[in-house]
């Protein structure tokens, strides 16, 4: 029997990129993630007279070299990875800074290649255009991300999708991996193992 196929993202969804880290370097400031309810990080915290400033002080950093892991995230892709045809699925453009967006490609691969050892690199899909791609089952952290062509979508919590309503999801075919994102992959092992 065929395995279904499951598109799984990257950032706010296995980790938090090493981004907000380098926000607080380059601002001596100490916010944590869920300071945050914007999916942009920087255009919150970096003040507008500084943002080309800081575009280059973050041009030439790992931002996967001090990402937080996600709580239970391997553990539970490891299981699923047994059950699932297992595909990940994530942008590596980097809006702010596309010319030099080919470092972010590299360093997310040697991430994903490191991290989930388990899960071929041939299954890398770098794209940003998520809704091109077929799929049995999507997670993401973005609700504009989870696409019609996915049977079962699931919205991976984080600090800034609380203000997605249920009658939304409802409305769009949407589970939500609960509410919390540090429960995340406890609710999505029941969703998708239970």
């Amino acid at each position: 029997m065929m395995k279904k196929v499951l598109l799984l993202d990257v950032d706010e969804v296995i980790c938090f990129s090493g981004f907000l880290f380098y926000i607080n370097e380059f601002l001596g400031s100490s916010y944590v993630i869920d300071d945050f309810e914007d999916y942009y990080l920087d255009e919150v915290a970096i003040p507008k007279d500084r943002f080309i400033e800081f575009n280059k002080f973050i041009a030439n950093k790992n931002l996967y070299e001090n990402a937080e892991i996600l709580p239970r995230a391997v553990e539970v892709i490891k299981k699923l990875n047994e059950v699932y045809d297992i595909y990940i699925c994530s942008s590596c453009i980097n809006p702010f800074d596309v010319k030099n967006s080919g470092k972010l490609f590299k360093d997310k691969y040697n991430f994903l290649y490191e991290l989930l050892p388990f899960i071929s690199p041939e299954k890398y899909i770098f794209t940003n255009a998520k809704s091109l791609i077929n799929a049995d089952i999507q997670i993401d952290d973005r609700l504009d991300n989870l696409n019609s062509n996915v049977s079962q979508k699931i919205l991976f919590p984080s600090y800034h999708n609380h203000g997605v309503s249920n009658k939304e999801l409802l409305e769009k075919g949407v589970l939500r991996a609960g509410d919390d994102w540090r429960l995340g992959w406890d609710e999505v092992e029941r969703i998708l193992l239970n």
